[in-house]
């Protein structure tokens, strides 16, 4: 017994092993340029020749800012002395018809502009430090061609996206400035994407003058699926019409968070507990097919939203009305139906995350573009920022898919448009040879600094 008390009393100390922390290795496809470094003399201090035995190479990681370069397209005239003919090639096609822009110089201020986040007035700055005066003013006509010529790219991905049963949808403010009087007033940037199960990553912004639900129904027009989305009054008519509607667990669970942070409520905290269970067996079936997915849920989230639900209308029935705590629980209880639908379908996610995330970009760029110039240009600027987040959820540099499309999309014809994502359903072509269908096809490697399109 003595003993085990002197045990307890002197604990055993663990001596930490300290780890020799490792530089990760620079990354394989950045272009190297080596400069070797040799002694003056390779002769030896004793007059021998000395031998080379090896090396020691160390690695450095540099950067050039940005470099102007000019590209000089010669066409050489050809004439037959004969029967007095000219043979010429032609103009290569470009986005911009007569323009001094490549499309690696306009991908670089529409990625920079709507995935970087600078505006316009900044890049005039970057690229007269880089040598070349670009006037903010010719910077905005190149964004506003390049919105138009790849609207159709965009229209194309909207057929696609719907053509799925599952539909994110959500709606953020962006100020616009009214013409006339010169003074900005509020507009909506609404976001669609397919369900975060769906097999298509992609996601459309559409401008819009107000938050009217007018707007979503056009959007989607005949479609009829399962619309995830919030409360929002607007889609209560889609909802009518035929669309299911599945609720947003997220929500709820915000408004039990909020009052558990604001009083340290008890009955806040035990619903965070419950949804908390139901978010670690999402977890847990995340990466598994949609019929499993089906089934676990129903095994195990099923029984903890039963309890959960029971427990919630329980505690209404004491609650005092008009208080934080039954506006909590009157939100969860109102919509239970549409919380708990995506129990019974593997395909559908129990919130509204995903779109959510696709929106953050927007919300860091409005600080720093504050506002539309019309109408006509936030749907330009919907456009465009539509492919470059899009690319950016298939794993796709922005700015290799961006100068991709722009140097082929003059070239090609409108039925080439074909969904986008290699549905040949309008295309003559097979997915792997269609210069449109990015989203399956379109791998970018970096060899030598070049972008290729497999």
């Amino acid at each position: 017994m003595e003993s085990e008390m002197e045990e307890l009393a002197t604990p055993e100390v663990f001596q930490r092993q300290r780890q020799t922390p490792k530089r990760t290795p620079l990354p394989a496809n950045l272009p190297r340029v080596e400069f070797r470094h040799e002694p003056d003399s390779t002769l030896c201090r004793c007059g021998c020749q000395l031998k080379r035995i090896g090396e020691d190479i160390s690695e450095k990681l540099d950067y050039t800012p940005g470099v102007v370069t000019v590209e000089r397209h010669i066409r050489g005239k050809w004439a037959c002395g004969s029967c007095k003919t000219l043979t010429q090639s032609p103009v290569p096609a470009q986005i911009i018809d007569k323009g001094i822009a490549t499309s690696g110089l306009l991908a670089q201020v529409l990625v920079a502009k709507y995935a970087d986040h600078l505006p316009l007035y900044r890049q005039e700055t970057i690229f007269t430090r880089a040598g070349v005066h670009l006037p903010r003013s010719t910077l905005a006509q190149w964004v506003g061609i390049c919105g138009v010529r790849l609207q159709p790219l965009v229209d194309a991905l909207r057929e696609l996206v719907l053509t799925h049963r599952v539909l994110h949808a959500d709606e953020t403010p962006v100020q616009m400035l009214k013409p006339g009087n010169q003074k900005t007033h509020r507009a909506y940037l609404w976001a669609y994407a397919p369900g975060v199960h769906e097999d298509l990553k992609a996601v459309i912004y559409d401008f819009a003058e107000s938050r009217s639900g007018e707007n979503a129904r056009n959007f989607v027009g005949d479609w009829r699926g399962s619309l995830v989305c919030d409360d929002f009054s607007g889609y209560k008519a889609m909802i009518a019409n035929g669309v299911t509607e599945v609720g947003c667990m997220a929500h709820a669970r915000r408004k039990f968070f909020e009052l558990h942070v604001a009083n340290k409520s008890q009955i806040a905290e035990h619903a965070l507990e419950l949804m908390r269970q139901l978010y670690e067996v999402e977890r847990e079936v995340k990466d598994l097919d949609g019929q499993s997915r089906q089934k676990l849920r129903q095994e195990r989230s099923r029984p903890i939203a039963n309890v959960l639900f029971e427990w919630m209308r329980l505690q209404r029935m004491k609650i005092t009305d008009g208080s934080a705590t039954a506006r909590a629980l009157d939100y969860t209880l109102k919509r239970w139906t549409a919380l708990t639908r995506y129990i019974d379908d593997g395909q559908l996610p129990i919130d509204n995350n995903w779109i959510e995330n696709q929106i953050r970009p927007i919300a860091i760029g409005r600080s720093n573009w504050l506002f539309a110039g019309s109408l006509r240009a936030g749907k330009r600027a919907a456009a465009v920022m539509s492919l470059i987040q899009s690319a950016k959820m298939n794993g796709h540099d922005p700015y290799a898919y961006m100068k991709d499309v722009l140097t082929r999309l003059p070239i090609q014809k409108k039925k080439n448009y074909c969904r986008i994502a290699g549905n040949p359903l309008r295309c003559n072509t097979s997915p792997s040879k269609c210069n449109m269908c990015w989203l399956n096809a379109y791998t970018p490697t970096y060899a030598s600094g070049e972008d290729i399109l497999s």
